[in-house]
């Protein structure tokens, strides 16, 4: 998809398309303001910003810890630990048809699942036991997106590392392929994530944290759907396993060097695919109180 750049006044009224019974979890309301886009321009969006009809693959990699732990923001925001050394990079890929209020994008989140200022970071269970680590959930490290309001919007709402980039998903040969562009063209990223695999449900509410100025925020994110699912869990205590096929891609250029010098392990830990995905992301939770 190529870049949106274009804006106007126009809230989309696209209420109607969001009638699943995902949505009737969520109360929609306006924020405390409308949201300034620039010297000339503000809307008054309503949330949580609702995604209808999205075809998402996920591609989960092992990668180092350490050079991990380096993108984090704070000291004490950690990475959650994995055997040999290394923690957890998942690269989620979106192609939102329908979402409420603006036009539809695509959009890829770049994330780490961390434990924020944690008194006890074991590896593995964070992962597994989501509920009983109050402090856990994703920060994302990089947000390449196709639309420019939406990369605004996620600067001024949350802080998120958005940058409006050309990102193309199609399928071929029975895979889900994401390719992201640099501002010259240059792609930089691609991942390929087969389609099929085993049905698996998921109904999943996550925090996500990002840093505005000063402060640390958390925010909900939420999606429902029946991912195909594969999993490489020999991968857990085994490092560089060769994969048969090639899942990623990454470029020489500046976007790609952020992610190879992660280095992340060639197999995935794990792959997932839907379509019709439905999903919802809020306003940060004011009444979280960061520890950092």
């Amino acid at each position: 998809m190529k870049k949106l750049m274009q804006y106007d006044e126009t809230i989309l009224k696209n209420e109607k398309l969001f009638k699943d019974e995902f949505f009737l979890r969520f109360q929609l309301r306006h924020a405390d303001k409308p949201i300034q886009l620039d010297e000339n321009l503000s809307k008054n969006y309503l949330f949580p910003t609702f995604y209808g009809d999205v075809t998402c693959a996920i591609g989960i990699f092992m990668c180092n810890y350490q050079k991990a732990e380096r993108l984090m923001p704070h000291p004490r925001m950690k990475p959650v630990r994995m055997p040999e050394g290394r923690t957890i990079v998942v690269f989620s890929c979106y192609e939102y048809k329908n979402v409420l209020g603006i036009p539809g994008y695509n959009e890829i989140a770049m994330s780490i699942p961390i434990l924020v200022d944690p008194g006890f970071n074991p590896p593995i269970l964070p992962m597994v036991l989501e509920k009983m680590f109050k402090n856990f959930g994703y920060y994302v490290f990089s947000m390449p997106v196709t639309s420019l309001e939406n990369t605004i919007r996620g600067h001024k709402i949350w802080g998120l590392p958005k940058v409006t980039q050309e990102i193309d998903i199609f399928e071929k040969e029975g895979k889900c392929i994401t390719v992201a562009k640099e501002e010259d063209g240059q792609p930089y990223f691609e991942l390929s994530v087969p389609m099929n695999g085993n049905p698996t449900k998921f109904d999943v509410t996550s925090n996500l944290y990002s840093r505005f100025n000063n402060q640390f925020l958390q925010s909900k994110t939420n999606f429902k759907s029946i991912f195909n699912v594969n999993k490489n869990i020999k991968l857990l205590f085994n490092k560089n396993v060769k994969p048969d096929q090639t899942y990623l891609k990454i470029g020489n250029t500046p976007s790609g060097k952020v992610l190879k010098d992660l280095e992340i392990e060639e197999q995935p830990f794990q792959t997932r695919f839907t379509m019709g995905m439905t999903a919802a992301f809020d306003l940060p939770n004011s009444d979280y109180k960061s520890p950092l």
